[in-house]
């Protein structure tokens, strides 16, 4: 009897308990609910930023995937001086924008003279934490635009690989990340007269990606190709890369780096619409590179009689910057369309620089350059507060300011502590002539294995 009531207590008490758990949760849930639906101040500032903090750091990886891209699309002597370049050019990105890019491409002035940017220079100053205010951390704001300035120098180090020495890169990416990236995109990210006209750039299409190709196409044409590539009566010579997983992965890398290069493009995840909008630009973003790939391997099996890898990656690359213009309104057949497109281009295009013998190692034109104005142009295909004519006027100013600057650089460079190694310099590889450091030693002139 003892036992009995014993127990008796025991279940009253474990019920009390079970029901106590139930209403507690149930009050938790209600408040958690509420507290979603009136997400304050507080709230949206905390998931603004760590949008673009989550996305910064995404950016950033991609640094990783242009380093392992090129060094697998270069020959083995070369591969230590790309990555060399990758590493340093990052890091002199960061610096410069924090130095004077980033004040250049938002000027508190929004008059657009030229005395707005003498005013501009001097470096970035990020507020104490307890002093920052707006709907984001300034940080946070800060860090993902700088990731961007990089991704533009990256493009241009694949282009002109394998025959330019160190410094004389360098010296370009300071000019390229302080002055030419920044100005031209004050035009439209920093509210300038593009802006004004109703230019449409969501993430980048042509301010970093076709900004990038430009330089990089001046670049290539000044600097020549790289000895052997082109053989009498047009002939071109095959130069195939040192690592062909290391592209495939510099690929990959690239891919996933991409949500954060167009999903934080959305500059808000403080209410459910900006959520579902990021959402919506991951799954057209991942289709257009879909897209791209799958065309790619399809044309070349059809032109070539077998499927190219780089053109398959390159197709990937074409494909996410083709979306990049415009990843949110398209429907998801859309998206595949713009990004198959993309990877059509590159197929055709990278041809068609070797007829003009104009020698890109990896690709980054037809990707960057061309598959970025295509993506430009087709912004109003699905966004009717874009046009035509404002598009259209984005691409060529852009194309002549940074064509124009671009070139004025490469000659300066030329003809003063010049661009190219020797010859002799060039034919044993960047690596022991500019690095002094071998990728791969074994492969070295001594024979000896790492």
């Amino acid at each position: 009897m003892l036992f009995s009531l014993e127990r008796r207590v025991y279940m009253l008490l474990l019920a009390s308990a079970v029901v106590s758990v139930l209403v507690l949760t149930a009050s938790g849930v209600s408040a958690q609910t509420t507290s979603a639906a009136q997400l304050g101040a507080d709230g949206k500032y905390i998931f603004n930023t760590l949008l673009f903090l989550l996305g910064g750091f995404l950016v950033m990886w991609m640094a990783a995937g242009f380093a392992m891209l090129e060094a697998g699309m270069v020959r083995s002597k070369n591969v230590a001086m790309q990555c060399t370049k990758n590493i340093a050019l990052y890091s002199l990105a960061g610096l410069m924008y924090w130095a004077v890019g980033y004040n250049l491409m938002y000027p508190s002035d929004t008059t657009w003279t030229v005395l707005n940017y003498v005013g501009a220079f001097g470096p970035v100053s990020i507020p104490d934490p307890k002093a920052d205010t707006g709907s984001y951390a300034a940080g946070s704001d800060w860090f993902f635009q700088m990731v961007f300035c990089a991704t533009t120098a990256s493009i241009v180090s694949g282009t002109v690989a394998e025959r330019i020495k160190l410094w004389p890169f360098l010296l370009f990416v300071i000019v390229l990340c302080g002055f030419i990236y920044p100005i031209q995109g004050s035009w439209e990210w920093g509210k300038g007269w593009l802006d004004d006209m109703a230019f449409s750039d969501f993430a980048g299409s042509t301010l970093v990606h076709s900004t990038g190709g430009w330089a990089a196409l001046t670049g290539a044409i000044i600097l020549g190709a790289r000895i052997g590539k082109y053989g009498p009566n047009g002939k071109v010579r095959p130069i195939h890369g040192s690592s062909m997983p290391l592209a495939t992965l510099g690929t990959f890398i690239l891919w996933l780096g991409w949500f954060g290069f167009n999903g934080a493009s959305q500059l808000a995840m403080g209410t459910i619409e900006d959520v579902s909008s990021i959402s919506r630009i991951f799954v057209n973003t991942n289709m257009a590179a879909a897209s791209g790939v799958m065309v790619s391997i399809i044309l070349t099996q059809l032109f070539y009689g077998k499927v190219d890898l780089t053109m398959a990656l390159n197709g990937a690359l074409a494909g996410l910057v083709a979306i990049t213009a415009e990843p949110l309104t398209p429907s998801v057949p859309m998206a595949i369309l713009i990004g198959g497109i993309g990877g059509t281009i590159v197929v055709f295009a990278v041809p068609a620089l070797d007829r003009l013998k104009i020698d890109d190692v990896v690709g980054a034109i037809p990707v960057h350059l061309l598959a970025g104005i295509w993506g430009t142009m087709a912004v109003p295909l699905t966004n009717s507060s874009s046009n035509f004519v404002a598009q259209a006027t984005g691409v060529v100013a852009v194309g002549v300011f940074v064509s124009v600057t671009s070139a004025l650089v490469w000659i300066v460079l030329k003809y003063t502590i010049g661009l190219r190694p020797d010859e002799e310099e060039e034919m044993a590889g960047l690596d022991m002539a500019e690095i002094g450091i071998l990728a791969y030693p074994e492969f070295g002139p001594t024979g000896q294995s790492a």
